[in-house]
């Protein structure tokens, strides 16, 4: 066995530091992108009352993520690898409406 062989087949130890950590929930994501860099803001998109009582959303950020592009690379496939296993338990997820014939308001342009 060659002596780069012998360097790729050891093993190193992962440690997860969680001191530092908040957990928050969201319902939205919003992205923006640089030449350099992937933006994700993590939020809650919030039901308000709009102009003339019109139903109207509030994106309520809670956090923002910035990654470079290897590193979003690497998010995308994670995240397509654990929503598979999920639906191959579970059944397909639905993007569609949370309630059939609701009266839930959408995003104008």
């Amino acid at each position: 066995m060659g002596e780069n062989q012998q360097q790729d087949s050891r093993q190193i130890q992962l440690r997860i530091d969680e001191s530092k950590m908040a957990t928050t929930y969201a319902n939205t994501i919003r992205t923006s992108t640089t030449q350099d860099e992937v933006v994700l803001d993590f939020g809650m998109n919030l039901p308000v009352p709009g102009p003339d009582n019109q139903p109207a959303l509030l994106f309520s950020v809670g956090s923002r993520v910035v990654m470079n592009w290897q590193g979003a690379k690497r998010l995308a496939i994670s995240l397509g690898q654990v929503v598979r296993q999920y639906e191959e338990r579970n059944g397909e997820i639905s993007l569609g409406q949370r309630q059939a014939g609701g009266n839930n308001p959408r995003l104008t342009q």
